[in-house]
């Protein structure tokens, strides 16, 4: 495999300082929750990456740090490509993205760490197709119509390819605005991968990180591209559901039927997919299944992942690594993202395999 990037940073120029006190607990309790012994663990933890995890990441820093109160977690949510490129660095110790590392990104991280990479979901989420359209309280969207969309062909809204799935709607002919991710943006990959799959032909410009086509408006990470769908009437956009607020949310055609999101949703799809092939044991890398036709599946789903280093230089790092982890994978932190971010728990065959993945981190070659 090609390695594109040397490792960049020494564990004594990371944004990361960590101490373990002699006596550390197992790595099931450091991540533990309120009925844990006390934790010997302290430092600062720093991490980057997908804005769409960022609900989430505050209820996993607030409830590892309740039962760690000598650790500090931060975490910059400057979109997942932002997040990936720091990782590669080395100038974050963890990194959190809506797609997972492939190719040339891929050989690149993995010097980074010197070995294989640990990469594991630990969030699962449905992308709205969020909208503002006042008097259009509900509406219903085939994969042909969303290509033509954001493509920017379907311009009104009360093209016949809009108004014809949704006969009891008062459309009005208003202009459409296409709302896009203007960073490199995991959100954006997934959504393309989406339309890519069903609506090839009208959406055609296959699957990106970065958004493909002039024209719409362009908004940086998921809180500007909600923004600027509430600022503007006949907007419609792409963002994780839990930022989804008061704005409409568009139904999608899944086989013969249109589905709302929902997290339970989201996650029979993730379910129904398979792994990404040729992987090492730790990248839990997911093919979902967009174009999945049945059953009561969402499939604009969002997988993002936590990735960290299996090895790493510095024992004290590469334990905390491993503590937050743990605590973000088990159900107590997927309940945690659940009430704080409305996100699907993985299910518990998922989440084991998380854990014996994270359970490997360690330090020294």
């Amino acid at each position: 495999m090609n390695r594109t990037l040397s490792r960049m940073a020494t564990p004594a120029a990371l944004a990361l300082t960590v101490t373990l006190g002699l006596s550390a607990c197992s790595a099931g309790n450091e991540g533990g929750g309120s009925d844990d012994a006390a934790s010997d663990l302290s430092g600062t933890l720093s991490g980057a990456g997908a804005s769409s995890q960022e609900s989430a990441v505050n209820a996993w820093r607030a409830g590892f740090q309740s039962a760690n109160p000598d650790v500090t977690v931060n975490y910059d949510a400057v979109g997942s490509g932002g997040g990936r490129e720091q990782f590669i660095a080395g100038g974050v110790a963890f990194a959190g993205s809506d797609a997972f590392f492939e190719g040339d990104e891929l050989a690149a991280a993995e010097e980074r760490c010197n070995g294989d990479i640990v990469q594991v979901p630990v969030y699962v989420s449905p992308i709205a197709i969020i909208y503002n359209l006042p008097g259009v309280d509900e509406l219903n969207l085939t994969p042909e119509a969303l290509g033509g969309i954001f493509a920017g062909d379907i311009t009104s809204w009360d093209d016949p390819a809009i108004a014809d799935a949704n006969p009891d709607a008062d459309l009005p002919s208003t202009s459409i605005t296409p709302v896009h991710r203007a960073d490199a943006s995991g959100t954006t990959e997934n959504f393309t991968d989406y339309l890519n799959t069903v609506a090839e032909e009208e959406w055609g410009q296959g699957v990106v990180e970065e958004w493909p086509i002039s024209g719409g408006e362009a908004a940086s990470q998921t809180s500007g591209v909600v923004q600027a769908v509430s600022g503007g009437e006949g907007t419609i956009g792409y963002a994780d559901a839990s930022q989804a607020g008061d704005l409409g949310v568009a139904n999608v055609q899944v086989g013969d039927e249109f589905v709302a999101y929902t997290p339970e949703a989201a996650a029979a799809v993730v379910d129904a997919s398979e792994r990404v092939a040729d992987r090492a044991d730790t990248d839990l890398a997911v093919e979902v299944d967009r174009g999945i036709d049945e059953g009561e599946v969402y499939p604009i789903v969002l997988l993002s992942y936590g990735i960290a280093c299996q090895n790493y230089e510095d024992a004290a790092e590469a334990e905390l690594v491993k503590a937050y982890f743990n605590y973000v994978v088990s159900e107590e932190g997927q309940q945690a993202a659940a009430d704080g971010a409305g996100s699907a728990p993985l299910s518990p065959e998922f989440s084991e395999q998380a854990t014996a993945a994270i359970e490997t981190i360690s330090a020294g070659s």
